[in-house]
Parts: structure tokens; C-alpha cells; sequence
């Protein structure tokens, strides 16, 4: 009871400073994974029941922001200006993984192939929570921002499937799917748009009618929208789609839809979606990142880095060649893809499909990249997004004109 009523009376002191608090290098996930471990630390969080809690939270945290981030997406201009995020997805995601696993059979070569190709897979989704000044702030062009949100948006989905897989094969006692892998993984990704584009698109639509007439108020408003994120996750999940690529396309269907005309919906909505993204990270900072820290090896920290400073930002640079991004827009793609939620919680899903020695050593390292991840995202956030904003604008404050276009 102490551990919540600490963690309650933090939470509303930590709102009556949030918004200075944005503008520095202490980011919200920092200081509630700092908070989680300190109570850990003074052992007055309750351990029974804890890591349940944890995984509904950050599973439902994610639903919702990824809802929340899609819904706020210019269709039209993303349709127009693709060729970033495409690339960030079909080519970041599989040479991400690639080199991850390199970097595994140098780094960890005592391990077991299935489980280097497992760690690799679980650390290549991105969360934009964590790198939250970057999306935020106005003065990084809006098309940078838009390509990051898409892409940390789809790409924890997308990884889903090759994750279930490959923790089945580091556990050969676990069960394959009777439709077979490859079957499985095209259902995950196809299904998923589908259910979620058209909820997402009908609900919109019903929204707005019910407005005319209405038949609703924005006192409900934000609440049908944590409905429709929740309802299109469950409705891809029981059809075997991937639920958190439905949520994020019923995000897509709806913003489209809505266009802006329920500004109430996203208010509400990025309220309890930060809500629940704090507990989530205080959870986290609870209950797995003590034990996490005391398992921390130097072989795996270097794993964790060379993630964070070489695989991504390498494999966004070789991505994007060929296209209008500039060298500058390349390095700032490569840094700002903080591994956060998603990571943990896929860690957290597989963990217990495998011998307990592995999925201990499988968990540690995700959660070890989880809060190291935050720390140097999160002091960086701010600081790097002036820096580009800085880059890419003109004199006259406007932003560059863009090279010439293979899009």
C-alpha cells in the first residue's frame, strides 16, 4: 500500500512540473524507471502480483500510444512522401536483424544461435515514447517526425512474428502454430491492417455522425477511442492477426476519418496514454531493472551499445541511400530509435517459453537495453532535436528545400 501511495502522490507532483521538465534532458520514462528501481531498492514494492501488473499495463500503454501516434499521421502527406518510412521498415527491420545477429556471434559467442537470433529480433523495434521531444517538438520537420512515428509504430508488429518464431526455435519443447511459420506470419501482418483500417475508418465515421446529431458529447469521446484501439488489438489477435499492427492501422483509419474534427479525442486519449506509459516504465523500473542490473555483464552491456551506436544507425544509413535524405537526416534517424515498451514486453511474452537459465539471460539483456536506452535517448532527446531542427533550417526560419526526389 506505501509502494502506491508514494507512486500516486509522485505522479501528481511530477504533472505540476512536466511541462519544464520537458524542455530538459529528464524525460518522463527516466525519472519513473528511476523511481520504480529506487523503490525497489528500499524493498517496499509489493512482489506478489507485480509482474502481472506490468505486463497488462505496458501491453495496453502500447496499444493506446500506438493508436494515438497513428491517428495524428497525415495520410495524405504520407502517401506522398513514403519512401522513408518503407525504407525504415522493409529494409531497417530484416539488415537490423542481420547485423544484430553479427554483432551476437562476436560479442556473446558462447550462446546458442537461436537465442543471439531471438535477442537480435527483440532489440530491433523502436518506441518513440521514449525519444517523445523528438516527435514533438515543431521545429524538427514535420515529414522527419512523421517517418519516425511510422516506423516505431509498425515495426514492433512486424517484428512480432519472426520473435514468436525464433523463441520456439531456442525451445525446441515449444509448440509450432498447426498453420505452419509461414502461414502464421502472414496472417500477423496482413489480418492486422485489414481488421484495423476498417474499425478504425467505420468508427471514425460513426463518430462524426454522432456528433451531428448529437448523440455523443466530448465527455465520451476520448473514451470510444481507447474503446477502438483496444477493440481492434483484440479483434486481429482472436482471427490471428498482429493486434498491436491493428491498433496502429485503426489509428490511420481513424485520423483519416476524423481529420481533426475531434481534437477532444486525442487530448483524452494522450492523457491516459502517458498515464499509462509512466506506470508502465515505473513498473518496469520495479520489478525487473534491480534484478536486470545485478545480471548486467560487460559482454552484454557492449552488445547493448553496439545495438544502440553501430546496428541501427548503420543499417538506417545504408537504408535510406538513394534517397533525398541528407547525411545529417540519416545520423538523426540512426540515433533516435530508443528501444522502450515494446522490447521489455516482448522479452516479457517469450520468457517463459524458454529454460529458465535462458529466458532469465534473454530477459536481463532486454530489460538492461530498455533503461540504458532511456537514460541516453532521453538525455539527448531535447538537445538533438534543437540541433537538427538547427541543421535543416534556412536563415529565413523555414525549412530546406529537399533534393532532388527518387519518391
Amino acid at each position: 500500500m506505501l509502494a502506491y501511495l508514494l507512486g500516486a502522490m509522485f505522479l501528481a507532483g511530477f504533472c505540476m512540473v512536466a511541462n519544464r521538465l520537458a524542455s530538459t534532458m529528464l524525460t518522463a520514462p527516466m525519472v519513473f524507471l528511476g523511481l520504480g528501481a529506487l523503490m525497489a531498492y528500499l524493498d517496499i514494492v509489493p512482489t506478489q502480483g507485480s509482474e502481472a501488473a506490468l505486463h497488462l499495463v505496458a501491453e495496453v500503454a502500447l496499444i493506446i500510444l500506438l493508436f494515438l501516434d497513428a491517428a495524428q499521421i497525415d495520410g495524405p502527406a504520407l502517401l506522398r512522401r513514403r519512401v522513408w518510412p518503407v525504407r525504415m521498415l522493409l529494409v531497417v527491420l530484416p539488415l537490423g536483424f542481420l547485423l544484430g545477429v553479427a554483432a551476437g556471434l562476436m560479442v556473446l559467442p558462447e550462446w546458442p544461435l537461436a537465442v543471439i537470433a531471438l535477442v537480435a529480433a527483440i532489440l530491433v523495434p523502436t518506441d518513440a515514447a521514449l525519444g517523445q521531444p523528438v516527435i514533438s517538438n515543431e521545429a524538427v520537420p514535420e515529414r522527419t517526425r512523421r517517418a519516425l512515428t511510422v516506423e516505431s509504430g509498425l515495426n514492433d508488429g512486424l517484428a512480432l512474428p519472426l520473435i514468436l518464431m525464433l523463441a520456439a526455435f531456442a525451445a525446441p519443447q515449444a509448440m509450432a502454430p498447426e498453420i505452419g511459420w509461414a502461414t502464421f506470419g502472414l496472417l500477423q501482418i496482413t489480418l492486422g491492417p485489414l481488421v484495423g483500417i476498417a474499425l478504425g475508418g467505420l468508427a471514425g465515421a460513426v463518430l462524426i455522425r454522432a456528433k451531428e446529431v448529437r448523440a455523443t458529447s466530448t465527455t465520451y469521446e476520448g473514451i470510444s477511442a481507447i474503446a477502438l484501439a483496444t477493440s481492434a488489438y483484440l479483434a486481429a489477435t482472436l482471427i490471428g492477426g498482429n493486434g498491436f499492427i491493428s491498433a496502429f492501422a485503426a489509428g490511420l483509419g481513424f485520423g483519416a476519418v476524423v481529420k481533426g474534427r475531434c481534437p477532444f479525442v486525442y487530448e483524452f486519449t494522450e492523457g491516459e496514454g502517458q498515464i499509462l506509459s509512466w506506470t508502465a516504465f515505473f513498473l518496469l523500473g520495479a520489478v525487473l531493472v534491480p534484478d536486470a542490473v545485478a545480471h548486467l555483464t560487460p559482454a552484454t552491456l557492449l552488445l547493448i551499445l553496439i545495438s544502440l551506436f553501430v546496428v541501427r544507425p548503420l543499417a538506417i544509413w545504408l537504408s535510406l541511400l538513394g534517397t533525398d535524405a541528407d547525411p545529417k537526416t540519416r545520423l538523426f534517424f540512426g540515433w533516435f530509435g530508443p528501444r522502450g515498451l515494446a522490447t521489455a514486453l516482448f522479452a516479457l511474452l517469450v520468457v517463459e517459453q524458454l529454460d529458465h537459465n535462458t529466458g532469465e539471460d534473454v530477459l536481463h539483456l532486454a530489460v538492461n537495453a530498455v533503461w540504458i536506452s532511456a537514460v541516453l535517448h532521453g538525455i539527448s532527446a531535447a538537445p538533438g532535436a534543437r540541433l537538427y531542427a538547427r541543421f535543416v533550417e534556412m536563415p529565413s526560419g523555414v525549412s530546406k528545400p529537399a533534393t532532388k526526389s527518387v519518391e
